[in-house]
């Protein structure tokens, strides 16, 4: 690594040009590891680095005071208060500038140091490198440069390290202002309304920084008066850090917006960097030099990193969703997960429910797959008739959930959002896989009675309606050869039906998330209050009835809304398949038994013991595959908008499976009551 000294003496050579980057860039491009090589290659680069700095003290006092110098000659602010923090402009112009950026790169000015990190770390991967050298090799490297004999001047570095500290300070005063104004938004005091009293932390923490930077700039001007520490700004930022813990915690009572998840992700941004800056600035007390002399220099160091990673990562779309949208989509989980429990059945008679509230959907089911043949006979274009397939699905499917009907293959995406706050643990470790194993199989033997409930209701309904159509008409319903379609279409061996049940799956998981928003929406939004504040309502309906029609919305707006765009999109996808030659359509397990119904009797039942075998085998293909795809993508949805990382699964399926052995009826049929709960202690 001699080339590594030839680079540090081209740098040191020309100390006094104290803005030009290139030799700090020509030292950065020693250090990197060529782009095939290994990160780790990094490591043996920085202690070489290191190693002849020790060897070479007058070079790592000017290296020292070169970079000093560097930093003494720019602008440092908005690298402490922007770079890895959400700008103020929202998250869809944030979203747009990111992307604007990806395109076409923002001008640069050397005279910020925010912007000379362009060009002293160019690469998207330079982070990784740097996150790959141990901290112990970073802490050394800076301690020798630190500790240097420094043949120059003492007072030009006195007047950089200055500069830099006033630079800090700065950045702290613009952090407590923005955590202030952003603290006292009208969203967030709606939310937690405590917040706009006067001594609201947001705002007295301003208060209490501005007492201990008058008490700074007093010290940094020759006051002998003791500074003070910053411990009383610390507890104020503890209580701000309090108050947003709390706000989230609401959001998941009241709900929430875009809006708002990017103002609370904004204030843990600024109150984490407010933390760190005010740690690398706070003097202490003198008996505790050494110890706050080595945290500074920990504390400086992961800040460091971290401004480089941020900067590598600044115009990357993937960060900004995963900071903003893992609350808004608890948020929607989280609703799921109660509207879940209503679909978990715990002893015999909320199970006989369970069967007649999936019966009654069965038999509304037979009737929508009746009134959709009849649309196809209508043979109107493709766009009328996909609107005219989707208003009998989602008119049929808003029509049970009024009547509280259960569709058996809307359950997957409501339970898996429970299940997965059965995962939930506050420590990761607590997880009591006894419990979680008994929801498991709750939800197993309630999903089997709702299918129950609509196969032997949709089978017969469908069955009777066709032959009393013969009856009357005196010819069937479909002819021979649309029964053989129907019946090729849930074949699994020679169609694509379980392809097309799995896209019926994906369908079932997006409107369970809609369901979801919705639900979030209208607690958010209070929608009651808007619904009886609306005078035109109430001119039509009358106070009482305005009221009682905004507290059913406010409840089941979610579920409304599900079952609408869950029709929508079950009536186009065969249309949009079609328009664009692509082989896509939906299978459902209840239209598919109907279907089966209406072909047998289309066929006069003449068909052999092998197609009815195939044909009951297809249905209950397209049933499973309809409830794994969208339970699925539920929990693992609901894992990921919880932050969970589920590691059990082998010992879980043990359980399962013993579980089973020793009680396999308790997977189908419930106890005559529900186990009485015994105290203890609580599980995750």
């Amino acid at each position: 690594m001699l080339h590594l000294l030839e680079k540090i003496s081209a740098a040191l050579a020309t100390t006094s040009a104290g803005s030009d980057l290139d030799h700090a860039i020509a030292l950065v491009k020693a250090l990197r590891p060529q782009k095939r090589e290994a990160p780790e290659l990094a490591i043996t680069n920085v202690r070489t680095l290191t190693h002849l700095l020790q060897q070479h003290p007058h070079h790592a006092a000017a290296l020292r005071h070169h970079l000093l110098h560097l930093l003494s000659m720019r602008r440092q602010t908005s690298l402490y208060t922007d770079i890895g923090i959400l700008s103020n402009d929202g998250f869809f112009s944030e979203l747009h500038r990111r992307l604007a950026y990806r395109v076409l790169p923002p001008a640069l000015d050397e005279r910020y140091l925010s912007d000379c990190l362009e060009q002293l770390f160019p690469f998207n991967t330079d982070y990784l490198w740097m996150r790959a050298v141990p901290v112990d090799d970073w802490a050394a490297l800076f301690a020798v440069l630190q500790n240097a004999d420094d043949e120059l001047p003492l007072d030009a570095d006195k007047f950089d390290e200055q500069k830099t500290l006033t630079e800090i300070l700065l950045a702290i005063q613009v952090l407590s202002y923005r955590i202030s104004a952003i603290g006292i938004e009208p969203e967030l005091i709606r939310i937690y309304s405590d917040v706009k009293a006067f001594e609201s932390p947001f705002l007295m923490q301003n208060v209490e920084l501005h007492r201990y930077l008058d008490g700074y700039m007093h010290h940094l001007n020759g006051d002998p008066t003791p500074l003070e520490d910053a411990s009383h700004v610390l507890v104020m930022l503890d209580q701000c850090q309090e108050v947003v813990s709390r706000i989230r915690k609401s959001t998941l009572r009241l709900g929430t917006s875009i809006a708002v998840t990017y103002r609370l992700v904004r204030l843990d941004q600024h109150l984490d960097r407010l933390r760190k800056l005010l740690s690398l600035v706070d003097v202490g007390k003198p008996e505790q030099a050494a110890a706050l002399a080595t945290q500074k220099r920990a504390i400086g160091l992961e800040l460091g990193l971290e401004l480089i990673e941020a900067h590598n990562r600044k115009y990357t779309v993937r960060d900004l969703f995963a900071a903003n949208i893992n609350l808004l989509a608890r948020n929607i989980t989280e609703n799921a997960s109660r509207t879940g429990e209503h679909y978990i059945a715990e002893d015999r008679r909320e199970y006989a429910s369970m069967y007649k509230s999936a019966a009654g959907a069965g038999f509304i089911i037979g009737f929508m797959s009746m009134i959709k043949i009849l649309f196809s006979y209508l043979r109107a274009a493709p766009l009328v008739e996909a609107f005219l397939f989707s208003m009998n699905y989602s008119l049929g499917f808003m029509l049970i959930h009024v009547l509280h009907f259960t569709v058996a293959t809307k359950q997957p995406a409501m339970t898996a959002s429970r299940i997965a706050a059965g995962l939930h643990s506050s420590d990761g470790r607590n997880l009591d896989l006894d419990s979680l194993t008994e929801l498991i199989v709750k939800v197993i033997r309630t999903q089997f009675v709702a299918v129950l409930g609509n196969l032997t209701i949709a089978f017969p309904v469908a069955y009777l309606l066709a032959s009393g159509y013969f009856m009357l008409a005196g010819h069937h319903f479909v002819a021979p050869d649309k029964a053989q379609h129907l019946l090729h279409d849930i074949d699994p061996f020679s169609s694509l039906a379980l392809f097309h049940a799995a896209i019926a799956g994906v369908c079932l998981f997006l409107a369970g998330l809609i369901s979801g928003y919705y639900d979030n929406k209208a607690l958010y939004t209070r929608m009651s209050q808007r619904v009886a504040r609306a005078r035109w309502l109430s001119r039509m309906l009358g106070k009482a009835r305005t009221a009682r029609l905004g507290d059913y919305l406010e409840t089941s707006l979610g579920g409304l809304m599900g079952n609408f765009y869950f029709g929508i999109l079950l009536g186009t996808i065969g249309t949009v398949g079609f328009l664009l030659g692509l082989p896509i359509d939906i299978r459902h397990i209840t239209f598919a038994a109907a279907n089966f119904a209406i072909a047998l009797v289309g066929l006069d039942h003449t068909v052999g013991w092998s197609v009815i075998a195939v044909s009951t085998f297809g249905v209950l293909a397209i049933g499973t595959v309809n409830l794994w795809v969208s339970f699925s993508l539920a929990l693992f949805v609901a894992l990921r908008s919880r932050q969970v990382k589920f590691r059990h699964g082998w010992p879980l399926l043990k359980s399962l499976c013993a579980r089973f052995l020793r009680k396999p009826v308790d997977f189908f049929i419930p106890p005559r009551a529900a186990p009485v709960a015994q105290d203890g202690p609580e599980s995750a």
